[in-house]
C-alpha cells in the first residue's frame, strides 16, 4: 500500500499536525504614497484580500464539516461583503445589492462626505464574518483568524499612520456590512450552518442497482445530502441539475461497463507515475491533509493576483466572481448527485469484477458519484478566471507545493481550463469516478461559470 494511502488512514487523520506557523504578509510600502482622502478602491494594493484568501485556506483544511460545500458558501458570502463593502470607492463596478434585496439583502451604506481607508474595510469584513463562519472550530484556528486581523490593523494604524478616526469609522462600517451579510447568509435553512450536522440521520439512500449506498471501507452515511437546496448566486432551479447520465448497466459489453473498467485498469496493479501526480496533486479530499476542492481554485486565483499585482477593486472583483462560482457550483453538483444517485466505482468494481479492488484514494467520498464535484467546482471557478483573465493564461500552479506528504510538485497549464480538464480528469485513476463524473462534471461546471460571470459587475 502506497504512502498516499497510508497518510489518508483515518487513524492517522489526527497525527497529521494541526499547529499553524502564522505566516505574516511582508510589509509592502505600495500604498505609501496614496493620499487617503481621495483615495479609491483601486488605488491600494490587494495584500490584504490574498492574505486573507491565504487565511482560510489554512483554516479550512482543520475544519471538520466544512467540504465539500459550506466551504464555498462562506467564501461567497465574504467575498460579496467585501465588494459591496467598499463599492462606493470603485467607479468602474456596479453594486449587486438589487439583484438580491428581494431575498433579503440589505447592505448598509457609507456616511456621506466620510473618508474611508479601504483596505481596513476589507481587513473588518473578513476578519469579523471568518470568525462567525468558523466560530465551531478549534481555539487555535480562530486565535489565528484574530491574529490576521490584528496584523493588518497594526500595520494601518502604525506602519501606513492612517489617523485613528478614519481607522475605527472604517473597521465600524467593515463590521455593519459584516453583520449585515451573515444576517442574510444565516436566513438560508439550508446554507453554511450545515457544517453543524453534515451526515443527517434523516436521510435514507435509495435501494437498488446502481443507486449510491455506503461505501467501503468506512461506510460513512451521506455527506450533506441536502446541500443542494441552499441559496445560489446566479443559476436558477432548473440550471442546478446536470444532464442525465449514460443508462446504468453491468452487462460487459456495455459502455458503462467499460468506463468501470477503465478505472480498474488504471489502477490494477497500480497507478504509473504520471496519473499517480495527477490523482494525489488535484485529490484535495481529506480533512487535515489539504484544503478542499472548492477553495482549491482561490490557492490558483491568489497566485493570478500575486503574479499580476492587481489593484485592490480588481481582486475583490476576482475574489466576488470565482467565489460565487464555487458556490452555485457546489450547490449544483450535491443537487445533481443527489438527483441521480448513481454509485461509486469501488462498489460496481467490486461487485462485477474484482471484489478485493480498492480505489487509490483509500476511501470514496460518502456521497453519490455523478457529477464529480471537483470536476464541476473547478470547471466553474476556471471558467471565472479565464473570462477575467484570458483563455491562453499559462502558469505554473504552486497550490502544493513544498509538500512531501503526497505529489504536490507544482505542474504547468497552458491556459485555466487545460486545469479544469486535468482536475476532472484526475478522479479516474484515483479511483473515485467514472469517466461521465468528470466530463458533465466540468462541462456543467463551465456554465454556471459563464452564468457568474455575466453578473452586472462591470460599468
Amino acid at each position: 500500500m502506497n504512502s498516499f494511502r497510508l497518510l489518508l488512514k483515518p487513524a492517522l487523520f489526527f497525527c497529521l499536525t494541526a499547529v499553524f506557523c502564522f505566516t505574516a504578509c511582508d510589509p509592502k510600502d505600495d500604498n505609501d504614497d496614496v493620499s487617503i482622502e481621495t483615495a479609491l478602491v483601486k488605488d491600494y494594493d490587494s495584500e490584504v484580500v490574498i492574505a486573507w484568501n491565504k487565511t482560510f485556506l489554512e483554516v479550512e483544511r482543520y475544519a471538520a464539516g466544512y467540504r465539500p460545500g459550506p466551504a464555498t458558501s462562506a467564501l461567497a458570502y465574504m467575498g460579496l461583503a467585501a465588494y459591496e463593502a467598499c463599492i462606493t470607492a470603485m467607479p468602474d463596478y456596479n453594486s449587486l445589492e438589487s439583484l438580491y434585496k428581494s431575498k433579503g439583502l440589505d447592505v448598509p451604506n457609507v456616511a456621506q462626505g466620510q473618508i474611508y481607508h479601504w483596505p481596513t474595510v476589507v481587513n473588518a469584513v473578513y476578519g469579523s464574518m471568518m470568525k462567525e463562519f468558523f466560530k465551531a472550530t478549534s481555539g487555535e484556528l480562530r486565535f489565528k483568524i484574530a491574529s490576521r486581523e490584528t496584523q493588518f490593523d497594526v500595520k494601518f494604524l502604525e506602519e501606513e499612520k492612517v489617523p485613528r478616526d478614519v481607522f475605527e469609522r472604517s473597521r465600524l462600517y467593515g463590521k455593519q456590512v459584516s453583520d449585515a451579510m451573515m444576517v442574510w447568509a444565516n436566513s438560508d435553512p439550508y446554507g453554511y450552518k450545515t457544517y453543524q450536522n453534515p451526515r443527517p440521520k434523516d436521510y435514507t439512500p435509495p435501494s437498488g442497482v446502481g443507486n449510491w449506498q455506503p461505501t467501503y471501507p468506512d461506510l460513512s452515511g451521506a455527506l450533506i445530502p441536502y446541500w443542494g437546496k441552499a441559496r445560489t448566486f446566479a443559476i436558477t432551479e432548473d440550471e442546478k441539475l446536470s444532464l442525465p447520465p449514460m443508462k446504468f448497466s453491468e452487462d460487459k459489453n456495455s459502455e458503462f461497463y467499460k468506463q468501470a473498467l477503465e478505472v480498474y485498469t488504471k489502477n490494477t496493479p497500480a497507478l504509473d507515475y504520471e496519473d499517480q501526480w495527477i490523482a494525489e496533486y488535484w485529490s484535495d479530499d481529506a480533512l487535515n491533509l489539504s484544503f478542499s476542492p472548492g477553495p482549491r481554485w482561490i490557492a490558483v486565483a491568489n497566485q493570478v493576483l500575486e503574479t499580476k499585482k492587481v489593484a485592490l477593486d480588481e481582486a475583490l472583483y476576482t475574489e466576488t466572481a470565482v467565489s460565487m462560482a464555487l458556490n452555485d457550483a457546489s450547490i449544483a453538483g450535491w443537487y445533481s448527485k443527489y438527483y441521480y444517485n448513481l454509485e461509486r466505482p469501488v462498489s460496481y468494481i467490486r461487485r462485477n469484477i474484482d471484489p478485493s479492488w480498492e480505489p487509490h484514494l483509500w476511501f470514496s467520498p460518502s456521497f453519490p458519484a455523478y457529477p464529480s464535484g471537483h470536476a464541476i467546482m473547478g470547471g466553474a471557478g476556471s471558467e471565472v478566471l479565464t473570462i477575467l483573465f484570458g483563455d491562453k493564461y499559462a502558469m505554473l500552479d504552486r497550490s502544493h507545493e513544498g509538500r512531501n506528504d503526497f505529489l504536490g510538485i507544482p505542474r504547468s497549464f497552458n491556459s485555466f481550463r487545460d486545469m479544469a480538464e486535468e482536475n476532472a480528469y484526475s478522479r479516474i485513476p484515483l479511483g473515485v469516478h467514472f469517466r461521465i463524473d468528470s466530463e458533465e462534471g466540468v462541462r456543467h461546471g463551465y456554465s454556471i461559470g459563464r452564468k457568474i460571470a455575466a453578473l452586472p459587475f462591470k460599468k
